[in-house]
C-alpha cells in the first residue's frame, strides 16, 4: 500500500510527459523521418520481457530469402556510444547482448546499434547501400522514425490492460498507444490457451479492423552445451541449476523443473554482466546437487558467459543453455503462419 501511495503520483506525472510527447509528435511539432525503403519495428509497451528477440529472429528468417536486412538496435546497457556495426567478434560490452547473439544467428546480415533509430538507419545504408529492409528491434517508443510496420508484442500473462504505468506498474507507454499497431502479437501463451480465451484477449485490447492479431507460444529444445565439445547427455530429472538474467525468467524455471531436479536458482536482473565473484556463487550452487550436476541458462545469458574471461573448466563443462523458438497458435484457423506472413506482407508492400 505504501509503494502505491509513493508511486502512483509518479506514474501519473510520467504519463502527463508521455502525453504531451505524443501530442507533439502527432500535431507534427516533433517530426518523424519515413525513409524510402521498409523499416519493420518489433517493440512492445512494457518493460522487457516480451520476446523481442525470438520474434525478430523469426521475421529476419522468413523475409530474408525476398529481402537483403539490415538489424538494429539501441544495444541497452553497452559501454559505447554512437553508432556501432557489429561483428562476430564484437563483445557484449561493445553492442549488448541481444544485438551480439542476432549478430552470431546472422553472421551474413548487417547487425548495427545506435542510440538514434534515424542515425542508426542511415548508417546502415552508408556502410551496406544493398540493404532494402531494416528490422528495428525495440523501437515502438522512438517516434523519430515512422516504419512501414509496426509490431507490438504483449506477454499472456502480463496484459497491458492490467498494468500501470512505471514506477507503479510495468508500462513504458500509454495503453492507448496500441492503437498505432500494425499488428500485435501475443505471446508466451500457455500450450492449453483455447480460442475463448484468445477472444477474450482481443476484446480487452479493443483490436482495430486495420490491425492483425495474432498469439504465439514459446518453444524450448534440449539444452546445448554453452562450450562446444563440452557436455554430455543429459537425463530427466539431471540434477540442475538454473541461473539467467533475463526480464522475464518463468519459462525458463517452468522447462527446466519439468525436465531437471532443480537444486538452486540464480536470478539476476534483465541484461546482467557477469561478474567473478558470480562465478564463486555457481560453484556453490552446483555443490547442492550431485557430482554431475549443471547449470541451465538461456541462449543471451550464454552469449556473455561464453567470451567471459576465467571460467574454471570445472564450470565450463557444467553450462547449457536452452536454445528458443516461437511458434503461432491457431484459432479456429489453418495454417496460421501463413495468415502472418500474409499479413506481414500486405503491410509492407502498402505505403
Amino acid at each position: 500500500m505504501l509503494k502505491k501511495i509513493v508511486t502512483a503520483p509518479l506514474s501519473w506525472i510520467y504519463g502527463l510527459i508521455i502525453s504531451v510527447r505524443h501530442k507533439l509528435f502527432n500535431a507534427g511539432i516533433l517530426k518523424s523521418v519515413e525513409f524510402d525503403i521498409p523499416v519493420i519495428c518489433v517493440g512492445n509497451i512494457t518493460v522487457g520481457g516480451t520476446g523481442k528477440t525470438p520474434h525478430t529472429e523469426y521475421i529476419v528468417r522468413q523475409l530474408s530469402p525476398y529481402y537483403k536486412i539490415a538489424i538494429l538496435s539501441r544495444g541497452y546497457k553497452r559501454k559505447t556510444k554512437g553508432f556501432v556495426l557489429a561483428t562476430e567478434r564484437s563483445s557484449c560490452a561493445a553492442i549488448g547482448d541481444e544485438p551480439k547473439l542476432l549478430k552470431l544467428k546472422f553472421p551474413n546480415i548487417p547487425v548495427a546499434v545506435c542510440e538514434s533509430r534515424v542515425a542508426g538507419v542511415e548508417g546502415i545504408r552508408r556502410a551496406h547501400p544493398e540493404v532494402e529492409m531494416v528490422i528495428l528491434d525495440d523501437g515502438f517508443q522512438h517516434r523519430y522514425i515512422s516504419p512501414r510496420v509496426n509490431i507490438v508484442l504483449m506477454d499472456y500473462s502480463r496484459p497491458i490492460y492490467e498494468d500501470h504505468l512505471l514506477p507503479l506498474g510495468r508500462l513504458r507507454d500509454l495503453k492507448s498507444t496500441i492503437d498505432r499497431a500494425h499488428m500485435v502479437i501475443v505471446t508466451k501463451c500457455p500450450p492449453e490457451t483455447k480460442p475463448i480465451d484468445m477472444r477474450i484477449v482481443s476484446k480487452h485490447l479493443d483490436i482495430k479492423p486495420f490491425q492483425s492479431l495474432f498469439f504465439t507460444r514459446t518453444v524450448s529444445a534440449a539444452p546445448v552445451p554453452v562450450y562446444e565439445g563440452i557436455g554430455h547427455p543429459l537425463g530427466r530429472k539431471h540434477d540442475a541449476v538454473v541461473m539467467t538474467g533475463i526480464a522475464n525468467p518463468e519459462h525458463l524455471l517452468r522447462q527446466a523443473r519439468q525436465q531437471f531436479n532443480v537444486v538452486d536458482v540464480m536470478i539476476y536482473p534483465d541484461h546482467y554482466s557477469y561478474k567473478r565473484k558470480d562465478i564463486a556463487l555457481m560453484e556453490r550452487a552446483v555443490a547442492k546437487g550431485s557430482e554431475d550436476t549443471v547449470i541451465i541458462i538461456t541462449e543471451k545469458d550464454a552469449v556473455k558467459l561464453s567470451s567471459a574471461k576465467k571460467i574454471p573448466a570445472n564450470i565450463r563443462k557444467r553450462l547449457y543453455y536452452v536454445p528458443v523458438s516461437i511458434e503461432f497458435m491457431t484459432n479456429f484457423r489453418r495454417n496460421t503462419k501463413e495468415i502472418f506472413m500474409d499479413a506481414l506482407m500486405g503491410y509492407i508492400n502498402k505505403r
